[in-house]
Order: C-alpha cells, then structure tokens, then sequence
C-alpha cells in the first residue's frame, strides 16, 4: 500500500516502503511537457530539463555531476508530450544528498544565458541525431500528420527556429509558469525514513499556489506522409486511431497491441517475418494521450518488399476484425500483461514510476488487484469489437521514410488496397 499526502498549495507526495531492500528511488512528475507549448514555444519544456543539469544557485554543472557520481547511484530526466520526470535512484544512505540534489535542480536552476546558448547546441546536435534515425524519423512524422495544428503534432525536441529565440530568462519563466505546484506529483518508493518525507514536505510546500494548466484538446486527423531519404531500408508506420489513456477500454486495447504486434508470437512477427521472411523488423505500438490516441504499426523493409508486406497487414487486421483472436492467443496475451505487472512490483524504480505517473496523468493510482482484474475481464469478444471500431482503412494513416513511393501511391492503397 502507499501513503499520500496533498499540501495546502495542491502538489501531491506518495510513498510506499518496500521491505527488504537497500534502495530507494525519487521522481518528480510534472504536468509540463511539449503538449502545453505553444507553437512559439515549442521544445521549452525539455530545454528546461537539460538546463536543470546545468548549475543551481549553489552548484555548478560540474558539482552536480560529481555529486550525483558520488551517491552512486542514477540521476536522468526525460520530456514526453505529457510530463516532464526527474528522478533518482540510490542506497538509502545516500537519499539525504539525492532529495537536496534534484530540489535544487528543480527549484534553484540558475539559466546563465552562456549555458543556454551552450546546450541549445547540444539539443540541435540531439534533433539531427534523431533526423539520421529512420525509425524514429517516421514516427516522428506520423505524429506530425495525425496532430497537424495540435500541439501533440509538434516534436519534443523543438526546432532549431523556435530554440534560437529562447533566453535564460525566458526559460525561467516558462519554467516558473508551468511548474507550478497543482500540476506536481513527487514520488518515493523503497526504503526511506520520515525524515526524507518532512524534507519533501517542507521543501515543496514553499512553493506558491497556481493551478495546473491544460494542454489544449487533440484530434487524430487520418493522413499520409511520405520522407525521400537515401538509405538502404524503407520504413513504414501504418497507424489506425485508437483510444485515449483515460478510455476504460485500454485495457482491451493493451491486449490487442500484444497479440497483433507485440512480440515474438504475434501475428505480425509470426506472418511476416518468420514465415513469409518479408523483414526483420516488425512490431505495433499503442501511442495514447489524454484526448486521443492511436495504434502503429511499424516495420522496416525492402521497396521490393513493401507491397507483399503491406497486403499481408492489411489481411492481419481484417482478419481481427472480422474473428477477433482465438482464445489461445488472449490467455497468450493476458497472462503476459499480468506477469509484467507482479515482477513490476519487485522493481523500486518501476514502483516509483508507477505511483508518480499514475497520479499525474490519471488522477488516482490503481493498485496491482485492480489492474489484474481489467485484464481478466477482457473477451475475446471485447477484442473483436474493438477490433472492428479501429481497423477501418478510411480512417488510416501512413508515415514512410526511404527510397520511397509517392504520397499519392500510399493513399491508393488505404483506400483501394493497391500500391
């Protein structure tokens, strides 16, 4: 069981003691990620992040770095669409230094305008890093074309137009904007003593009151994207809409993703690489938010490839829609989720992040009985319907990277079945 605390100013503390273990891990979520920017502001939220690692009031870069070297353990941050965590991992001796260290990144980063113009390089160095990455290339352009005018359409990194323009002190205000104590969920699990609680309590209660704010609604758009790129492989996304995270059908969807492209045994791996040996690569991921969501499935081939491989998705997901999964392959399915879930609970760092981001993005924590029991009341009929609402190809989208064909070709295809 956890423990939560709300203060007077709204920013929430969870904890949960986990007996028998030495460690403990630390997060701060905060409801600040690229889908609360503006277009002009697009890429703050994780600049911001990379300037936390960048010196405080008291502390240098290089402090910091040494500090978190000497507590031995692991301290990260990382920027997602929704929410921005910073976390740290350590021996419970060592929780004392990993409390004050990430309080301080948070709440004391002191945005010298030399270290701005010295990370913004580092983040334009990250973006064509991720320009080079095919895969990643091609979801980042589905996103683009499924959002186009939705702030979840932007990337997270930014751009290079709308990082110039930001200064230290711009930073800062964004920062002191959104990071406010409404929209802040810190979480502890592992082993810990009151007295690291009264060090949160105190250190978090010091901030002034504001509410949290919202992103503005989304919309999932079908549409098709085609990147002309000299590499050897094209990839591909083939993206159906799907649900939001806060839909009671996650669950059902959850499974379906396991069964259609979620592993080694899944009807994707299975037909297309093992027995009709069309790629080495492929798989479905769900993709959900607050408002909208949907379900992708990516594989990277062949030109010579793509129009077999193509037609046997097509025939993957009309065959799931027609007869759902057979009950071998939702035990399959199930039984999967279920154990990730009870060996999560053996993980300090995965129980952290479960209580922290939970409380953020859904209001609430569900506890392991509870989420066991929306996988055990999943049908095989469940699956069949929800199957037929998402793979209707009308509504398809499709990103493509590589010696590619035309935008025009792809959409003949998601309307007629032909490339």
């Amino acid at each position: 069981m956890y423990r939560s605390i709300t203060l007077p100013n709204g920013a929430r503390i969870l904890t949960q003691r986990i007996p028998g273990v030495r460690s403990a891990a630390l997060g701060f979520f905060v409801g600040a990620g690229s889908r609360h920017e503006l277009a002009s502001e697009n890429g703050a939220a994780h600049f911001i992040e990379h300037m936390s690692f960048k010196g405080t009031a008291t502390r240098s870069a290089g402090d910091l770095a040494r500090e978190m070297d000497a507590i031995g353990g692991q301290v990260n941050a990382y920027t997602t669409k929704e929410h921005t965590c910073y976390y740290a991992r350590c021996l419970d001796s060592h929780l004392d230094r990993a409390v004050d260290l990430l309080c301080d990144m948070l709440f004391a980063s002191r945005f010298d305008q030399r270290d701005v113009e010295v990370e913004r390089g580092v983040i334009l160095e990250e973006i064509g890093m991720y320009e080079d990455t095919p895969e990643d290339l091609c979801a980042e352009r589905l996103s683009m074309a499924v959002y186009k005018g939705d702030s979840l359409g932007r990337p997270i990194l930014g751009r290079a137009s709308t990082l110039e323009k930001m200064t230290g002190e711009w930073l800062r205000q964004w920062q002191k904007d959104h990071y406010r104590p409404q929209a802040m969920v810190v979480s502890l699990a592992g082993s810990f003593t009151q007295q690291h609680v009264d060090a949160l309590v105190a250190r978090l209660s010091a901030l002034p009151e504001g509410p949290a704010l919202s992103g503005r609604q989304a919309y999932y758009r079908s549409a098709v994207t085609v990147r002309k790129k000299a590499i050897e492989q094209n990839h591909l996304i083939l993206a159906f809409p799907g649900l939001s995270y806060l839909d009671e059908r996650r669950y059902q969807l959850l499974l379906l993703n396991s069964i259609l492209g979620g592993g080694c045994s899944s009807r994707l791996f299975q037909q297309l690489r093992e027995q009709r040996g069309l790629c080495y690569s492929v798989y479905s991921y769900v993709s959900d938010h607050a408002d909208t969501g949907f379900l992708g499935i990516y594989t990277g081939l062949s030109r010579e490839q793509e129009e077999p491989a193509l037609e046997t998705v097509r025939s993957i997901v009309s065959q799931l829609a027609d007869q759902g999964p057979t009950q071998e392959e939702l035990d399959r399915a199930r039984e999967q989720a279920k154990a990730n879930i009870l060996m999560g609970l053996e993980s300090v760092q995965a129980r952290m992040s479960h209580l922290g981001s939970s409380m953020l993005l859904y209001g609430r924590v569900r506890e392991p009985e509870e989420l066991l029991e929306s996988y055990d009341q999943v049908t095989r009929e469940d699956l069949r319907t929800l199957s037929q609402e998402i793979f209707t190809f009308p509504r398809a989208s499709l990103s493509a990277v590589g010696r590619v064909r035309s935008g025009e070709e792809y959409t003949a295809w998601l309307e007629h079945g032909t490339v």
